[in-house]
């Protein structure tokens, strides 16, 4: 996990967090496999704005950067 993270940190990868400049990591969840991480990925992107900010505040209130911690 922790390289695809620095990969996004770093701008080695096209998508959202490059072309926004979205390099701090404030909400993770681990999963058993890759296939059950990119099923729980597609879900969380069809909620609503309102649902994604209310779980980051939730467990990550003061929004830190919690790529040292992974």
């Amino acid at each position: 996990m922790k390289k695809r993270v620095y990969e996004h940190k770093s701008n080695a990868i096209e998508g959202f967090t490059k072309k926004y400049g979205v390099h701090i990591l404030v909400y993770y969840e681990q999963t058993p496999d890759v296939i059950s991480a990119i099923e729980r990925e597609k879900r969380i992107k069809k909620w609503k704005r309102k649902w994604k900010l209310e779980i980051i505040e939730k467990l990550n209130p003061n929004w830190k950067d919690l790529y040292d911690l992974i």
